[in-house]
C-alpha cells in the first residue's frame, strides 16, 4: 500500500529549474534514501511533500490515515520546559487517554447500572491502549533513546531555553523518534551526532518497522539503514532497489550504456545527414534522400547529460608559521561554569590533529578559545610566531542577504567579478548558484561558498569546525584530498572517522578532560 504517491511534479526557483515531470512513491515499510550532488533539489523535494512549499506543477498524495513526522528545525522549544517535559509530548495522545480514563472513574460514582457498564466497556478499552503502546514505561523509553542520541548526558531537567544550536536539535530527533509515525522523514540528522551516536542510530533506522525518507552525504551511515536508493539528479528522480553497493553498480553500468548508445546514435545520425546532404539535390536519388530525411525525423535522439562541474579544492600556503603553534598552560575552557579540566596542551607545526569526543563536551569552545575568540576562565595560551590562520566555523547565525558574488567580494575586493566568480566555480558551483542569494542556496551549496572564501586565503593553519556536514560525496572527497596535501598545521573537529583518519597525525579525544558526564 503506497504511503505517499507524487505525480507528474515540476518545480523551480526564478528560472531555475529544480524538477521536470517527477514521480515517486513510498511504499509501508520501505526505508528510503533521497541522494545526490548539493543543489539537486533532495531538500527542496522534502519541502514539497511536507507541504512547505507547493509544486508548479502535479500532485503530491499522502494516505489518509498515515501520520508523518518530520524535524523542523525551526520549531520553537518553550523557555520554562525541561527537555524531559518536551519529549514527554511526544506521548500527547496517551496521557489524552489517560486523562479520559480519570473522568471515566469519575463518572462511576452516580452512574446508572446501564451507564456503569458501558463506562467499564470505556476503560477497559483505554487500558488495553495503554498498557499495548508502553505508557508505564515512557520514562524508561526516553532515557533509552535520549541515551542513544547523546541527549541524556546533557541533562533532562535542564531548561530547554539554555541549549545550544546542536542540543537543540538532538532533543527536535529525540522527539520525533519517540513519536515513532508512520512515515519518518529525516533530513541530514548525523550533522550534530558523534561517531557513537550515528552508529546508534543506524541501528534504530535498521530496525525501524514503519517507513522512512533520509537524506544524508554520510555513506557508512546510509549502507546499513536502507533499502531503497532515489537518485536526484538532472531534475530527475530515479529509483534503485537494494544497497547503496547496488545502487552504484547499477547507475554506473546505465550511465557506459547510455553513452554507448548515444555513441551508435551519433554516427547512425551522420551517415543519414551525409546521404542527404548529397542525394536530395539530384532527381535520381531525391525519393532516397526524402526517405532518409524521414528516418531523422522521427528518431528519438538521445542526450547525454554533461557532467556537473566537479569541485577542486587547493588551499593556498602563507610562509611557513613558527615551530610552536600553541601551548596551554592549566587552561579551562567554558562560558558561566567550567567546560574542561586544566589542559596542558602543545601542538606544533606540521601537527594535524582531529578532535573528537561526544557533541557538548566542549570541542568547539576550545577552538575558540585557542583562537581568542572566547576567554578562558583561567590558564593562559601562548601561540607562535607567523600565525596565518583559516577558521571554517560550524554554523553560521542569520539570514545573508547576499547573492554570492557579493559575499565573496566582502572579503576580497580587489579581485576582479572574473576571478571571483572563477574562484565560486572550482568550488563546484554553477553559474546559476554563484548569482543566487546565499540564502536560497542548499546546505551544501552554502558550504562551497564558504570553502571557496577559506581557499583563497593564504594560510599556514587551518581550523575546520565539522567542515564535511552539508557536503556531497565528491566534494569530501575531494576537500579530504586537499587536505592531506596540505603542508600547514591543521586542527579540525569531525564525526566522521572515515573522513580524517587519512589526514591527521594525531587524535585528542576530549572526552578525556571533559567536565562533563559522558
Amino acid at each position: 500500500m503506497s504511503r505517499l504517491v507524487v505525480k507528474n511534479m515540476s518545480h523551480g526557483f526564478g528560472d531555475r529549474s529544480i524538477f521536470e515531470d517527477v514521480s515517486f512513491r513510498l511504499l509501508k515499510g520501505e526505508h528510503i534514501a533521497l541522494i545526490g550532488a548539493n543543489g539537486e533539489g533532495k531538500s527542496t523535494f522534502m519541502n514539497i511533500i511536507t507541504g512547505k512549499l507547493m509544486p508548479d506543477e502535479g500532485e503530491v498524495q499522502w494516505s489518509s490515515s498515515v501520520r508523518v513526522g518530520y524535524m523542523d528545525q525551526h520549531t520553537v522549544l518553550q523557555k520554562g520546559k525541561t527537555i524531559r517535559e518536551v519529549l514527554r509530548e511526544a506521548f500527547k495522545y496517551l496521557f489524552d487517554l489517560e486523562e479520559e480514563m480519570m473522568d471515566v472513574t469519575d463518572k462511576m460514582g452516580d452512574a446508572s447500572p446501564e451507564e456503569l457498564e458501558k463506562l467499564l466497556d470505556r476503560m477497559g478499552t483505554i487500558q488495553d491502549q495503554l498498557d499495548n503502546n508502553g505508557f508505564y514505561a515512557i520514562d524508561s523509553k526516553i532515557d533509552e533513546v535520549a541515551a542513544g542520541i547523546g541527549l541524556k548526558d546533557v541533562g533532562l531537567e535542564n531548561d530547554v531555553a539554555d541549549l545550544s544550536g546542536g542540543q537543540r536539535t538532538k532533543v527536535l530527533l529525540v522527539k520525533l523518534l519517540l513519536e515513532a509515525p508512520d512515515v519518518l522523514l529525516l533530513d541530514e540528522p548525523t550533522n550534530f551526532l558523534d561517531e557513537q551516536h550515528v552508529e546508534w542510530l543506524k541501528r534504530y533506522l535498521q530496525n525501524y518497522e514503519s517507513a522512512f525518507i533520509l537524506i544524508s552525504h554520510d555513506i557508512e551511515f546510509l549502507k546499513g539503514a536502507i533499502n531503497i536508493i532515489y537518485h536526484v539528479e538532472n531534475k530527475k528522480l530515479t529509483r534503485y532497489i537494494g544497497s547503496y553497493e547496488e545502487f552504484l553498480r547499477i547507475h554506473e553500468a546505465k550511465r557506459l550504456q547510455m553513452e554507448a548508445d548515444y555513441e551508435r546514435q551519433q554516427k547512425e545520425i551522420t551517415r543519414l545527414e551525409v546521404f542527404v546532404a548529397k542525394n536530395k539535390a539530384r532527381a535520381s536519388t531525391s525519393g532516397m534522400a526524402k526517405s532518409r530525411q524521414k528516418k531523422l525525423d522521427k528518431i528519438d535522439r538521445i542526450e547525454v547529460t554533461k557532467d556537473k562541474p566537479k569541485p577542486q579544492f587547493n588551499f593556498k600556503s602563507a610562509r611557513a608559521s613558527g615551530k610552536i603553534i600553541f601551548k596551554t598552560v592549566d587552561l579551562v575552557t567554558g562560558y558561566d561554569s567550567p567546560l574542561s579540566k586544566p589542559l596542558d596542551l602543545y601542538m606544533e607545526r606540521g601537527q594535524k590533529i582531529a578532535l573528537t569526543g561526544a557533541n557538548g563536551v566542549g570541542k568547539t569552545t576550545l577552538l575558540k578559545s585557542l583562537m581568542g575568540d572566547i576567554k578562558a576562565l583561567s590558564g593562559h595560551t601562548n601561540l607562535g610566531d607567523y600565525q596565518y590562520i583559516g577558521y571554517y566555523e560550524q554554523e553560521i547565525k542569520g539570514v545573508n542577504r547576499n547573492n554570492c558574488i557579493e559575499e565573496f567580494w566582502q572579503e576580497f575586493p580587489s579581485l576582479t567579478q572574473g576571478e571571483v566568480r572563477s574562484a565560486l566555480a572550482k568550488c563546484g558551483l554553477t553559474t546559476k548558484h554563484i548569482e543566487s542569494k546565499v540564502t536560497v542556496l542548499s546546505g551544501g551549496e552554502q558550504a562551497k561558498v564558504r570553502l571557496a572564501k577559506l581557499l583563497n586565503r593564504e594560510t599556514n593553519i587551518l581550523i575546520l569546525d565539522e567542515p564535511t556536514n552539508h557536503l556531497d560525496v565528491d566534494a569530501k572527497d575531494e576537500l579530504k584530498r586537499a587536505l592531506k596535501e596540505y603542508t600547514g598545521s591543521i586542527l579540525i573537529v569531525c564525526h566522521e572517522p572515515d573522513f580524517y583518519q587519512d589526514i591527521v597525525t594525531d587524535v585528542w579525544d576530549c572526552e578525556e578532560w571533559t567536565t562533563k558526564i559522558v
